[in-house]
């Protein structure tokens, strides 16, 4: 369906208009950086298994919960996968609303 991730990222964002999503998403991939990074300083590996619960946890919360729309990971892991970090990152900037 989509060609490229730049084709696809508009829609991503149309999926997750709903700010409590937003929220969400952002929470949870805060947490699954937060818990790799002490994974990696205490090398307490067993806390790896934490990632996908806390990154997708918190986002299919949003989707079901507040957006009402089906994740983007069914249809398109990858590019969703590459969604959630940029739209991240442009919370994190200031360019989309947290």
């Amino acid at each position: 369906m989509y060609s490229s991730f730049r084709e696809f990222y508009p829609y991503y964002l149309s999926e997750h208009a709903n700010r409590t999503c937003r929220r969400l998403h952002f929470v949870g991939s805060t947490l699954v950086l937060i818990t790799f990074a002490g994974a990696i300083a205490t090398r307490h590996w067993a806390w790896l298994w934490l990632l996908p619960v806390l990154g997708y946890g918190f986002a299919w919360i949003g989707h079901f919960f507040f957006e009402k729309n089906r994740p983007a990971t069914f249809t398109h892991p990858f590019y969703s996968f590459a969604g959630d970090w940029v739209m991240f990152v442009q919370i994190l900037g200031g360019k989309i609303k947290f």
